[in-house]
């Protein structure tokens, strides 16, 4: 909700002049481990508050707190003092702390501020005369033995020194605000807050100038060190932006904007031929016979009503095609499985389309597909269990466990693998065991239950009727092509719904690892749109194929066509871990493919 500001001494009950600043995790392109803002040596607030956060950040590794950093509305303050901190060499406790902070400039870790829930951002040029709106600024910066100039040390060319650390300890913060004057509020709101990181070795801390020299910090720590750490805030009147606009100069500046639409545009046409091609067989198919069309599990299935017409093809196994497939039990699991994640992003993805889940209101995504998953439970023992009756299953409690435990046990015991990682690195996106408590509370108490209670209704249902009778002895396949072959369709079938998503990969993939804001949801509902029809498109299509071709094995054929999906997707995410990342370290390496393989997981299951 919007907060007015007033001077001092003007304060109502709905107009306070102090703004703080809270800090957040830092966080590097380098590393998947984020950190809490007081793991590194940095000024801390006598008073420490802690914003209650919500299980998306908490899942996230988001840990806002409040800082030293307070301001009064309208003052002007200029190289005020924040805290001082000095490091002894003889002194273990300061020779690890100095270390660790040498290790965030290297890597690159980059503060993230916190205005009246608005990012504090550091706007920079960037090529073809665009400017670059980051919501977060780095610790400093390293340049190497060699002379090599990393990270934000191109900004300032002093910043020349051999194995040689530039500590970023001074600030200027612009903060604009919107007048109230002209409108039916009090005071003003603020808009828009701004800084530029600077680098000053104070000599005297009790005439501080924000003048001179940058604050160096050389490689090998033999000398005592003293860290000044200052700030200067201005304010500036910004009429022209409204409050409930002023998250737009942020995402304007984000690039890429304009790919997605021709993108989006690019690949409807391609889904539109790929359409006129699957209805170009179904009318070949429906002048040759007169045809009746069922839908049984979204598949199109066609059967002879014509028995004097000479039969071939496709009709000749419609004795076979409704046999039930081997492996049905795990089938089953995994449609209702799938069904209940379909549901979930679904709505998910329309909530954000309204803007409910905007950035904004953080962690708010993700906790709302998580108390979606735990609540959709029901769907998913429905239809895995009307699936496994259909195909004759009697082992119903066997069906009903392993659809409520056995793909959230994979990613639960994946998560925790890669949380142990995370406490032992100190980091500050290890789940507390509180957390990790409260979901397998929510699992086992809310989502197991509700999965026995769609089982249930789904046994008491009929089976599928299928329109035709299964021989009793199976017919004998034909020899394949190469072609009509099981594994060379899947593979071919997957081709095409992975260009439909591609795009909106990368800029998912930039979001979780190199930190960008995701807005575009209404392009990422077009997209799921569109993925979705491709996936049912490209399997009926591909399973009329193998139908005539005398194959009846549809069953698994038709899940893993589209599902296929998930392995293009690894691939992508392993060429974008060794061309688009800088990550170092093992660990790093590991919560990073380990992650990935909850999203893989997760997108096979939905897409098959």
């Amino acid at each position: 909700a919007p907060v007015s500001f007033c001077e001092k001494g003007e304060e109502t009950e709905g107009c306070k002049s102090l703004i703080e600043l809270f800090v957040n995790r830092l966080d590097s392109v380098e590393s998947v481990l984020p950190y809490e803002y007081d793991a590194f040596d940095f000024c801390q607030d006598t008073e420490e508050k802690r914003p209650s956060e919500n299980l998306g950040q908490v899942l996230f590794g988001e840990r806002i707190a409040s800082s030293p950093y307070k301001f009064t509305f309208k003052e002007q303050q200029t190289c005020q003092k924040v805290c001082t901190r000095s490091y002894d060499p003889e002194n273990s406790a300061d020779k690890s702390k100095l270390a660790f902070l040498k290790k965030g400039m290297q890597l690159n870790y980059q503060h993230h501020w916190i205005i009246d829930n608005m990012p504090v951002t550091w706007c920079y040029d960037v090529e073809d005369g665009q400017k670059y709106c980051n919501p977060g600024f780095p610790i400093g910066c390293f340049v190497t033995p060699d002379g090599r100039v990393k990270d934000a040390c191109v900004i300032n060319s002093e910043f020349n020194k051999k194995n040689t650390f530039y500590l970023f300890n001074h600030v200027d913060i612009t903060i604009m605000y919107h007048s109230g004057k002209d409108e039916n509020w009090p005071g003003a709101r603020l808009v828009m807050a701004r800084l530029r990181p600077q680098s000053y070795k104070h000599t005297d801390e009790n005439n501080l100038s924000c003048e001179g020299p940058p604050m160096e910090i050389p490689g090998e720590f033999t000398n005592k060190l003293k860290l000044i750490y200052t700030y200067s805030v201005t304010f500036e009147e910004k009429n022209s932006i409204k409050w409930a606009s002023r998250w737009d100069y942020i995402l304007e500046s984000m690039p890429h904007t304009n790919i997605q639409w021709f993108r989006s545009k690019d690949f409807a046409t391609h889904f539109g031929l790929f359409f006129s091609l699957k209805m170009h067989f179904v009318v070949r198919t429906a002048k040759l016979v007169k045809t009746t069309v069922i839908f049984v599990d979204n598949y199109i299935v066609d059967f002879i009503q014509e028995d004097a017409q000479e039969e071939f093809g496709w009709k000749l196994v419609h004795g076979d095609v409704f046999r039930p497939p081997r492996k049905g039990m795990l089938l089953s699991v995994f449609l209702g499985q799938g069904t209940q994640i379909f549901i979930m992003t679904f709505i998910t993805l329309f909530l954000a389309c309204l803007g409910f889940l905007s950035p904004a209101n953080r962690g708010a995504l993700m906790t709302c597909a998580v108390v979606l998953w735990v609540l959709l439970g029901t769907p998913a023992g429905y239809v895995s269990a009307r699936m496994y009756k259909t195909f004759r299953g009697e082992k119903w409690k066997t069906n009903v466990l392993l659809t409520a435990l056995l793909c959230p046990g994979i990613v639960f015991a994946d998560f925790f693998i890669m949380n142990l990682i995370l406490w032992v690195k100190g980091s500050s996106a290890a789940i507390p065991f509180g957390t990790l408590v409260a979901i397998l509370a929510m699992w086992f108490g809310i989502s197991v239950p509700l999965t026995f209670v769609g089982a249930y209704f789904g046994f008491k249902e009929k089976p599928i009727e299928h329109p035709v009778r299964t021989n009793q002895i199976p017919r004998q396949i034909p020899e394949q092509s190469f072609f009509t072959k099981p594994l060379p369709g899947i593979i071919m079938g997957g081709i095409l719904p992975f260009g439909c998503i591609f795009i909106q990969l990368f800029f998912i993939l930039n979001s979780i690892w190199s930190h960008q804001m995701y807005y575009m949801f209404g392009f990422l509902f077009l997209v799921f749109i569109i993925l979705l029809i491709t996936c049912s498109e490209a399997t009926v299509l591909l399973c009329y194929f193998h139908l005539c071709a005398e194959d009846y094995h549809w069953w698994w054929r038709s899940f893993l066509t589209s599902s296929f999906t998930a392995v293009y997707l690894f691939i992508y995410a392993v060429h974008y871990f060794f061309s688009k990342l800088q990550i170092t370290g093992t660990a790093s390496t590991i919560l990073y493919f380990g992650y990935t393989m909850i999203m893989v997981l997760i997108f096979f299951l939905f897409t098959g």
